[in-house]
């Protein structure tokens, strides 16, 4: 704080402020950065069921290429639960949040065979990603 301040008496008002700017903008990238890279390892445990480059095949669960955006369960080819075909769950990330917390409380009657993320950070992280590896 002391140099901050010695700082401040140094540079014009305007340049302290361009450069606590500077701060500011750097920093939430490189949260997002390290938040994503979070995110990719938890997917770690996804991938055995799902497939996330374009042309991959689906496996278990439907490749995820592309999904944001989209309605629950219009990925062609894929056959899923009545459940999640009737849903009117479009994903962003309110509703990945919910469906990653639990999937079942989100749909009731997925088939979905996973109990979902406690943490809400370490779901942060992991849409975090998605919404950079499902473009």
């Amino acid at each position: 704080m002391k140099a901050l301040r010695g700082l401040a008496a140094t540079l014009p008002l305007t340049g302290l402020a361009m450069t606590m700017s500077l701060f500011v903008a750097v920093a939430p990238a490189s949260a997002q950065t390290a938040n994503a890279q979070a995110g990719k390892r938890l997917f770690m445990r996804c991938q055995a069921c799902h497939s996330t480059a374009a042309g991959q095949p689906n496996k278990v669960g439907p490749n995820l290429n592309g999904f944001i955006g989209k309605k629950a369960a219009s990925r062609p080819g894929f056959r899923y639960s009545p459940a999640l075909t009737k849903s009117s769950v479009k994903w962003d990330d309110k509703s990945l949040n919910a469906w990653l917390e639990r999937p079942s409380k989100l749909v009731p009657g997925t088939t979905m065979a996973f109990p979902g993320i406690a943490k809400p950070e370490d779901r942060a992280a992991l849409i975090a990603w998605l919404k950079t590896a499902t473009k």
